[in-house]
């Protein structure tokens, strides 16, 4: 007799996995989470918009997560599988509702994936979004033991005359930064081939501390903002991989340029750390946030105000550049 345990595959420890993850779940539910666990699908009612406009997105942690595993440190990687999803939809000026995750393992341990689900559902309390539901998927043969990947979906809904696609972006606009909390979770397999020792000291710690600090969520300061200021924000991004050069050219229209001051990013130490490794400038600006984590483009008459707002919220800003007009997209200089 063989039995689908005897293949690999422990039922058991599935039921304990989510025994452990059902209270931190339903903590993350409102009153628009219409089921709990359990069902085949999770329902939602959409309410109190007129012309409500879906956003979807979806993203994983890519190999930040062989640093977490290495150490035995799984629910800062939650928090970066939400966040990588949030942030990105709250770049169309969406509010997160709802998020799925979903993980993939060679041997599932109930133990490391309650601690996986509970850094998603502290960081989507800290959204206000509901974590609705999800998959796990035990998979000898195909993962290690003791392999994890994960992925988030996130689905969120903005007001149809409310959208932020970067088209009112004009000549003169303000760039603001918001700093990020470190590195993220992009440029891992650069960083991995970089860092041989994991517990290399970095200002007294083990620099794997410092690495594995959780990707930042922007959701609430930056939707209060988008409510103070109706009409004022013009773009918004997400600085992730490729960092600003890659990603603020994406809210940025034709013939319009984000000319952006080196001088005026908040370069975090990791980053200076990392560069002295043997990385190239360039390749480091074009691979890392370097110290920002989301971008807002804002009407130059409004700028101090909303500064000063972000500040009162507890955001660190700096004021990177402005919006001009030429060819290319961004310039840094």
């Amino acid at each position: 007799m063989h039995t689908y345990k005897d293949s690999g595959v422990d039922k058991e420890e599935g039921y304990k996995a989510v025994d452990k993850i059902k209270s931190m779940v339903s903590d993350t539910h409102n009153e628009n989470v219409l089921n709990g666990l359990g069902s085949f699908a999770s329902l939602y009612a959409l309410k109190d918009y007129k012309n409500p406009v879906l956003v979807s997105g979806t993203d994983g942690v890519g190999t930040k997560l062989v640093l977490a595993f290495t150490k035995g440190i799984y629910n800062t990687v939650g928090q970066d599988c939400f966040a990588m999803c949030a942030n990105d939809i709250l770049c169309q000026g969406a509010k997160p509702l709802f998020f799925l995750d979903y993980l993939a393992c060679g041997k599932l341990d109930s133990n490391v994936s309650s601690q996986i689900v509970s850094g998603m559902a502290k960081a989507c309390k800290e959204a206000d979004c509901a974590l609705v539901g999800g998959e796990t998927a035990e998979m000898p043969g195909f993962y290690k033991d003791g392999d994890y990947d994960m992925a988030g979906f996130c689905v969120g809904a903005v007001e149809g005359d409310k959208i932020i696609n970067g088209n009112a972006v004009k000549e003169g606009d303000i760039i603001l930064g918001l700093t990020s909390s470190g590195v993220h979770s992009n440029g891992f397999s650069l960083i991995r081939s970089l860092v041989t020792d994991l517990d290399e000291d970095f200002q007294g710690e083990p620099v794997y501390k410092e690495l594995l600090k959780p990707t930042r969520v922007y959701v609430r300061n930056v939707l209060k903002i988008l409510e103070s200021y109706p009409g004022a924000i013009t773009g918004l991004a997400h600085i992730t991989g490729g960092g600003l050069p890659e990603n603020l050219p994406r809210t940025i229209p034709e013939g319009l340029c984000a000319e952006v001051n080196k001088a005026s990013v908040p370069v975090s130490p990791i980053f200076n750390w990392l560069q002295e490794k043997g990385v190239p400038e360039d390749e480091m600006w074009g691979t890392f946030n370097m110290g920002v984590g989301f971008v807002l483009i804002v009407h130059p008459e409004q700028k101090d105000e909303i500064v000063s707002s972000l500040e009162t919220l507890g955001e660190s800003v700096s004021v990177l550049g402005e919006i001009t007009s030429a060819d290319e997209k961004i310039c840094l200089r």
